[in-house]
């Protein structure tokens, strides 16, 4: 038995925002934000990304950063940049977003549903990701931030009467020793598998209830 615990993190680590920015022809005022890929080479470094929406850039330079600790591979990213000629971009900021794959909820041995607040579940346009933006209550323990624990579980996939697939997902969350103190925002994304079903029926426990979305892939 598999346990279910699929992605560990501190919200205050990896969170990747920027809340202001300047008007006019200020060094933000072009930004553009996506959700990208990342590759990163033999050195560590991002050296190109691709978006949700399929474009593809080479970063001006390489572009480094504490949370690239793997070599040549792929990193599921926020990236805010500027574009530049020739299909090329300079990165202001980027920060990582975890990435779950669901997993059959029987090979789990726990599957707990803490609470947390939905702003948003959307598909990339690529239709290779579900995103969602959602709220976590943290705080401090000990000096640290406090840690969440994220996974997503497959419950089943039933075929309809029209012969579709539906899967059915279940988001996985649990608060842990972690006070509740204040509130922030992360975006997850889901990687839906190769063999994909005809649609998604996703419930998420929030502080209002249970919630479902459904999504045609």
């Amino acid at each position: 038995m598999q346990k279910w615990i699929v992605f560990l993190f501190s919200l205050a680590l990896i969170s990747c925002e920027m809340d202001s920015y300047e008007k006019g022809e200020g060094e933000y005022s072009l930004m553009i934000a996506d959700f990208a890929d990342m590759t990163i080479d033999a050195q560590k470094q991002g050296v190109s990304f691709v978006t949700d929406d399929g474009d593809n850039y080479r970063f001006s330079k390489p572009y480094t950063a504490k949370w690239i600790e793997t070599a040549d591979t792929t990193y599921r990213t926020i990236i805010y940049y500027n574009k530049v000629e020739n299909a090329q971009a300079d990165v202001v900021s980027a920060g990582t977003v975890p990435t779950l794959k669901p997993r059959e909820h029987w090979k789990m041995k726990e599957t707990p549903e803490d609470p947390v607040g939905f702003e948003s579940a959307w598909l990339a346009k690529n239709g290779k990701y579900l995103n969602m933006g959602l709220l976590f209550k943290t705080g401090r323990i000990d000096d640290e931030e406090g840690m969440h624990t994220i996974g997503m579980a497959q419950d089943t996939i039933l075929v309809n009467v029209d012969q579709t697939r539906t899967a059915y997902y279940r988001f996985l969350h649990a608060q842990g020793d972690t006070p509740e103190y204040y509130t922030n925002r992360k975006y997850i994304s889901v990687l839906l598998p190769e063999d994909r079903p005809d649609s998604i029926h996703l419930t998420i426990t929030t502080y209002q209830g249970v919630i479902v979305r459904k999504f045609p892939l």
